[in-house]
């Protein structure tokens, strides 16, 4: 099936002003899938003033009443499942399942969990009783509102942002990742079915150097989220600051992944696997920096490889496949690039894949194997750059607090886990590691009311139930005497 994506604004769909079109590309099969508006400034400015006039009339609809749509939102999404993870999964080149089981339920849950979020979501009273006087702390949505998201978790980080943006009473004008817009196309349709009013949500697709820029850049959007790549979250920032926006940087990880010798071996391993090579490597909090205690080092290294071996890659739709395609050309080009610098490093050696592969049928595919690295020193490209793909390095540590040091040696932020079965230790590693997430024993177990985000430059602010609608909101203080 061919599909013509359509920018969705003030609840139409509309081809782009000037009738630019790139094609949307299938990474299994590199062929197109269909095409995708590339918007601009024009399109940004209808999107804009179609969010501005909304603004009023649902800004001040009850809360109940915003739940009540997220909720009808979430239960088509479910309802739609098979649809949308299929489309996931030819637009992105992840593996069906993977789709199935965790992208799209996902989605749903992030409506579902903002629409009760809004509806425990209270003011505050202070009372000073000497001066008789009472403050009321009230939040007021703040308008139109960015909402940028990537193209590795397609509909699971557009709807993570849309939902709180929404529930909170802003008007929204979205940009999904123009290298995978299948799915929030699909959800603009699900919009219009439920009944959105129109100009509440607008989705503009386009390129960052146009649709992104005019819409970061415009006088009437008051806040911007946004989750992508460290170089354009730097490029936002610059940006928006001068008009002083409020801002939500989710931006790129070097996470490490530190295994001690009292670890629970077994599962330590089947996680460690899938916290490597899940979506192949494209989710900004997987483990690529894998850190194991000297005495079992080697055994790590053995039983690891043997795993990695045993992953079934092949085409995303074929049920059995653990392991699909990278999301396009250029990735899949910058992927190999790094490949390509381990090789000349003397402190690295590939020690599994580091290369293209053919899958049967789907030649023309971007294909990459999963990739170990084993390396001699943190300092290394592999370690300090993030490659957000199929590649890891295994690095050997004799101390706690030697290891520590090596996790905290890296410009980023965003995660970490940490394996092992003393208590003690787990905490001591939790109170100093430099990351936003830590997991002791687990990976990507996430309680949508926990705070998310990282430090250093792995972003600004935080995502997740409260934090997300206070970011959404301007606090304001009424103080009213009664003397």
């Amino acid at each position: 099936m061919e599909w013509t994506i359509k920018n969705y604004i003030n609840g139409k769909f509309k081809s782009p002003v000037e009738d630019q079109w790139a094609s949307n590309i299938d990474p299994a099969r590199n062929k197109p899938i269909g095409k995708v508006p590339l918007s601009n400034a024009k399109d940004v400015e209808n999107a804009i003033i179609s969010a501005e006039r909304a603004f009023p009339a649902w800004s001040n609809t009850t809360a109940e009443h915003r739940s009540e749509i997220l909720r009808r939102i979430a239960q088509e999404i479910k309802t739609q499942l098979e649809t949308l993870a299929e489309a996931e999964s030819i637009d992105n080149g992840k593996p069906i399942t993977l789709a199935r089981k965790i992208d799209i339920p996902r989605a749903a849950s992030n409506f579902n969990f903002f629409a009760d979020a809004i509806t425990q979501f209270d003011t505050k009273a202070h009372e000073m009783y000497a001066a008789k006087a009472i403050n009321l702390s009230l939040r007021h949505p703040h308008g139109v509102v960015a909402c940028i998201s990537p193209w590795n978790l397609p509909l699971y980080l557009f709807t993570w942002k849309i939902a709180p943006a929404l529930a909170t009473g802003n008007c929204v004008v979205a940009k999904p990742s123009e290298i995978t817009p299948l799915t929030a196309y699909l959800l603009s349709r699900i919009c219009e079915k439920v009944g959105l009013p129109a100009g509440v949500l607008n989705i503009v697709h386009g390129h960052g150097d146009q649709a992104g820029d005019a819409l970061i850049k415009h006088k009437l959007v008051k806040a911007i989220t946004f989750t992508g790549g460290t170089a354009t979250g730097k490029t936002i920032a610059s940006s928006a600051s001068p008009q002083f926006k409020k801002l939500s940087l989710e931006m790129g990880g070097k996470n490490p992944n530190i295994i001690f010798t009292d670890c629970d071996y077994d599962k330590m391993l089947e996680t460690t696997i899938r916290s490597s090579f899940a979506n192949q490597g494209q989710i900004c909090l997987c483990g690529s920096r894998i850190f194991i205690e000297q005495p079992i080092y080697e055994r790590f290294k053995a039983d690891f490889l043997k795993k990695v071996d045993q992953l079934k890659i092949g085409n995303p739709l074929d049920e059995n496949v653990d392991f699909g395609a990278l999301v396009s050309a250029e990735h899949l080009k910058k992927v190999e690039g790094y490949c390509d610098m381990a090789r000349k490093d003397d402190q690295a050696d590939i020690i599994y894949g580091g290369k293209r592969i053919k899958v049967k049928d789907l030649e023309d595919g971007f294909y990459f194997s999963p990739t170990v690295i084993e390396v001699r020193s943190n300092q290394c490209v592999i370690n300090q750059e993030e490659i957000f793909g199929p590649v890891v390095s295994l690095m050997p540590f004799d101390t706690e607090d030697e290891v520590l040091e090596l996790a905290n040696d890296s410009p980023y932020g965003l995660s970490a886990s940490v394996w092992t079965t003393n208590i003690n230790k787990a905490m001591r590693c939790g109170q100093r590691l430099e990351s936003g997430v830590i997991w002791i024993n687990t990976w990507l177990k996430r309680d949508l009311r926990t705070p998310f985000g990282g430090m250093k430059s792995s972003g600004m602010g935080r995502e997740g139930g409260l934090d997300a609608l206070h970011f959404f909101t301007e606090p304001k203080n009424i103080c009213i005497d009664y003397n």
